[in-house]
């Protein structure tokens, strides 16, 4: 009966069969802003595979909505090609119809049978879906208004947008009986052990560039004590080491000031002395720009850009990531653009596939490294790396909050 952590409601808890359905998907893909043609296919693989799934168990009536970029951006463009591939992939004919909530779409709708499904164009060609308000005022607009009598309910299998707060995401909840997806359930399910877990060691492992929202995930895993370990990579590491008293040169400055991450050095140091389990690298892959050379040097000896974490330190994280039972991993350890600075990140992965622990990978720019051959039961990709950061960071995901306020409203709370 749902889910336990956060009490959501799935397509098992509710009768779909024959009745509409609308079917909040994220198959936003990028790309070549040359073509406009989709660069790389994964979101649309991985929905293919659920959309087959919920149309075979429970022969709706399917209507999926998905964005694709932003208005005014490169990558905003229709969802055509996403349409042929979700076909391709899924084994289903998928129709496609060039509109969202005006006359054909919603003819389109009406006319749909059992057993069939339909993709709308890009939601965000409508206006109202780019603007991020309460879930209230997401109900009454003409997005919702024109959509909801439409349909008998509103699944949400879109978690890799569950941090916006738009009206497909929130505002058809307060106006349909609504439900999880499969895909946003494992989600769910894949977060719900990461904080209930209490076997050690639990290990996470952060990286990458958004070093705001990792150091408000890093002060939620010490505050609540989930973490024994954190592993710190990429801009992370600097700012720790900058914590510790390191001296990083002055292009590594620059680097860290124009990211304005330089403000964020008293936080850390406070975490710091509070006994964080933060460990940062000994030495660091870099590259020297005057003599156009990449060498592994020592943080003692430290010279040029950082670019990637050090053979040492893969050794020393890999050691600790063998013994771990949970581990968590966000961002890449370097530079991954460049070929020369993938190997931290490559050798992490490969620790992780080796290890016994259950793991998280949270996806994004690290997607594109992930080996699929070595993921297993084990092993969780997920979909969502912003979403996935807002919950470690110990904030509410709108999209999970209307998903409980729905359940409120069509079933008291319970079913």
């Amino acid at each position: 009966m749902g889910s336990s952590f956060y009490d959501l409601l799935t397509l098992d808890d509710i009768d779909v069969s024959g009745k509409k359905v609308f079917m909040r998907i994220d198959i936003n893909s990028p790309i070549d802003p040359e073509t406009g043609k989709i660069l790389d296919d994964r979101r649309i693989r991985i929905h293919a595979k659920y959309v087959r799934e919920v149309v075979e168990k429970y022969k709706p009536a399917l209507v999926l909505g998905s964005h694709q970029g932003r208005p005014g951006e490169r990558d905003f463009t229709t969802l055509e090609e996403h349409a042929e591939l979700l076909s391709k992939y899924s084994g289903l004919n998928i129709r496609f119809v060039d509109d969202v909530i005006g006359p054909a779409a919603r003819s389109a709708i009406r006319e749909l049978k059992p057993g069939e499904v339909l993709l709308l164009d890009n939601l965000r060609l409508v206006s109202e879906e780019v603007v991020e308000s309460a879930p209230e005022a997401q109900s009454m607009t003409m997005f919702v208004r024109r959509l909801s009598s439409l349909f008998d309910y509103y699944v949400n299998d879109a978690f890799a947008t569950a941090h916006r707060s738009q009206p497909s995401i929130v505002g058809l909840p307060l106006v349909l009986p609504s439900v999880m997806g499969p895909l946003f359930r494992k989600e769910i399910n894949a977060v719900e052990k990461i904080f209930s877990s209490t076997t050690g060691p639990r290990i996470f492992i952060l990286g990458g560039s958004k070093v705001h929202d990792l150091m408000r995930v890093a002060e939620n895993l010490v505050r609540n004590r989930l973490a024994d370990r954190i592993l710190t990579m990429g801009l992370l590491a600097q700012l720790f080491l900058l914590a510790k008293g390191v001296r990083l040169g002055e292009e590594n400055m620059r680097v860290l000031e124009e990211k304005n991450i330089l403000t964020l050095v008293p936080r850390a140091r406070l975490l710091l002395m509070k006994g964080a389990p933060i460990e940062t690298p000994v030495d660091v892959k870099v590259h020297v720009e005057k003599d156009n050379l990449v060498e592994n040097v020592a943080i003692t000896k430290l010279r040029g850009v950082i670019k990637d974490i050090g053979e040492t330190t893969v050794e020393i994280y890999s050691e600790l990531i063998k013994e771990a039972s949970l581990i968590v991993m966000r961002g890449p350890a370097g530079v991954i653009e460049d070929d020369r600075f993938k190997e931290g990140t490559r050798r992490m992965l490969d620790a992780i596939y080796a290890s016994r622990a259950f793991v998280v990978i949270a996806g994004g720019h690290l997607g594109s490294m992930i080996d699929e051959s070595k993921v297993n039961d084990r092993i969780h990709v997920s979909t969502g790396g912003n979403a996935l950061l807002l919950l470690l960071s110990g904030e509410e995901l709108p999209a999970v909050k209307a998903l409980q306020m729905s359940k409120s409203i069509f079933y008291g709370g319970k079913k």
